[in-house]
């Protein structure tokens, strides 16, 4: 038998939640948002409602997935990382644009990073804390700065 964990203190609204889930206290997930197994979604979290959440994934506190959102299998996001969707954003604007952004499979975004709307990172990515990301990061690329620019690869960084 498997269980999701729902703290008492969240207001999950979705039917969507994956085996083995956990989700701590001051989470909000909205109808059609879909969390696979196997995740832990930390306190004071936010997630829209066309949001897709692969399994093992791991969200940090403070952490918001607006529409259009694609997280893949084995993705960690810091601390108080924030995403946008909408490059031109006016109160009221019915007629908005969201931008999709995908986190490809197993890639990592440290503690603050703000990741702009459209932005892809790829496969087992790193992005560094506080980076700006303003454009696609390639397949294993680590990524820091403001722009984030490449510094190294992950593959290089395993054979030391």
């Amino acid at each position: 038998m498997t269980s999701v964990f729902i703290h008492p203190l969240s207001d999950v609204q979705s039917r969507w939640i994956g085996d083995r889930s956990r989700i701590w206290q001051f989470v909000v997930i909205l109808p059609d948002a879909r969390i696979g197994e196997d995740c832990n979604i930390c306190s004071h979290c936010f997630i829209e409602n066309d949001v897709s959440v692969g399994n093992r994934v791991t969200l940090k506190c403070g952490v918001q997935l607006w529409d259009g959102m694609v997280v893949e299998d084995d993705v960690f996001i810091g601390p108080n990382v924030t995403f946008s969707n909408d490059r031109f954003p006016r109160s009221r604007n019915r007629d908005a644009h969201f931008e999709r952004c995908v986190i490809e499979y197993g890639a990592s975004i440290g503690a603050g990073a703000v990741l702009l709307p459209g932005v892809r990172v790829g496969r087992n990515a790193m992005v560094g804390a506080g980076a700006v990301v303003v454009s696609d990061v390639a397949q294993e690329a680590i990524v820091v700065g403001n722009p984030a620019r490449v510094i190294s690869m992950v593959k290089s960084r395993l054979a030391k």
